[in-house]
């Protein structure tokens, strides 16, 4: 009992803000979480308002789809988009869209089937009306065919497996590979060398780069996969947390290069550190 009470005595007590606990980095992340909140919300309301904001620079990815649909028209083979395992409320389901849209449009232009499987029978109703209004705008609705939207349960391998058949049978000259994805990378891009179709991926998990980058023509990673479906959106929201996102990363690096100098400056001050801590 007595060695207790020594060690209650020995504790040091909970510093408070009024009811609040001190913890350490509390202030700053809070400061963090309230600044990137207002840049959102700034840029979002800018884009909205149709007033000029930092443009989103082209990649040449984006030129890829094109000549890639370009080319299965030439050779009358289809255009086929994958996507596995991204649900409806996932971000690189937002990002899909915009490929999507994109390159039924083209499609629609150039009367190119045009090929779209999916892990998600809710991605798939969204991804039907997405493709129809891109044959509706491109005026040729009648040639929107909604067996060419496809859905096969997201199951890894046996998704694969259909995906690597539907490649065989159809022989799509050009091959999208959109979203996040497992060990299959290893196999479906591979399925497409073998048919020599132009593929162009646009992979969020970057573990899984080597396989894409190996097999593909052309691959957007991480961050650009977000920027470059903003591009060809255009949609304010998407567009105006893109600007945000940037200018987060401007203010950050700012920041660490100011405290790399105070560092080196006063190197007892420890500027940074408790800055950190705050």
């Amino acid at each position: 009992m007595d060695l207790m009470l020594l060690a209650a005595e020995a504790e040091a007590a909970v510093p408070k803000w009024g009811i609040f606990v001190d913890v350490e980095g509390a202030i700053s992340g809070l400061l963090t979480t309230l600044i990137l909140t207002g840049l959102t919300y700034y840029w979002i309301t800018a884009a909205r308002a149709g007033r000029n904001i930092p443009s989103i620079r082209r990649l040449p990815g984006l030129d890829a789809i094109t000549e890639a649909v370009g080319r299965a028209t030439e050779m009358g083979r289809p255009v086929m988009l994958a996507n596995r395992r991204d649900g409806l409320g996932d971000v690189e389901t937002f990002a899909l869209w915009g490929y999507l849209s994109h390159a039924a449009t083209l499609a629609a232009q150039y009367d190119t089937r045009f090929i779209n499987l999916t892990g998600s029978h809710l991605v798939l109703a969204v991804n039907e009306a997405v493709i129809q209004q891109a044959y509706l705008e491109a005026g040729r609705p009648d040639a929107f065919n909604q067996d060419d939207c496809r859905y096969f349960p997201s199951n890894q391998w046996p998704w694969s497996s259909h995906c690597a058949g539907i490649i065989m049978r159809e022989r799509p000259a050009a091959l999208l590979w959109v979203g996040s994805w497992s060990g299959e990378a290893s196999i479906l891009p591979e399925a497409g060398s073998q048919i020599e179709a132009i593929q162009i991926a646009a992979v969020t998990t970057t573990g899984q780069l080597p396989f894409f980058i190996a097999s593909c023509d052309y691959v957007l990673m991480s961050g650009e996969v977000y920027a470059a479906s903003a591009y060809l959106s255009k949609e304010p929201v998407m567009t105006g947390t893109i600007v945000a996102e940037d200018c987060a990363k401007l203010l950050l690096m700012a920041i660490a290069v100011l405290g790399a100098l105070v560092e080196i400056a006063r190197p007892a001050s420890q500027w940074m550190t408790n800055l950190l801590k705050f």
